[in-house]
């Protein structure tokens, strides 16, 4: 696995999906979203000590993007009549 800390929403997709091999799903992306977003939860309180502050803002905002694009997509795929 790199240790490279991912400075762009692609260079951290492709850390997820492909050296992590995490799939982006809607329930997973929830779930990291609403521990990421407790501030007082032990996980986040971690992560920015970590990765610092201005990381931890960054993911969440790039959790936030996937979510769309995760919903976009289910969108389109509901409009072509494929089930998903």
């Amino acid at each position: 696995m790199s240790t490279h800390i991912p400075e762009t929403f692609d260079e951290w997709r492709h850390c997820i999906e492909q050296e992590c091999r995490i799939v982006l799903t809607k329930e997973y992306i929830e779930q990291r979203l609403a521990i990421l977003r407790e501030l007082n939860h032990e996980e986040t309180q971690r992560f920015i000590r970590h990765y610092g502050e201005h990381h931890w803002q960054q993911v969440v905002r790039w959790f936030e993007r996937a979510q769309n694009q995760w919903g976009q997509t289910s969108l389109i795929m509901k409009e072509k009549g494929v089930k998903g």
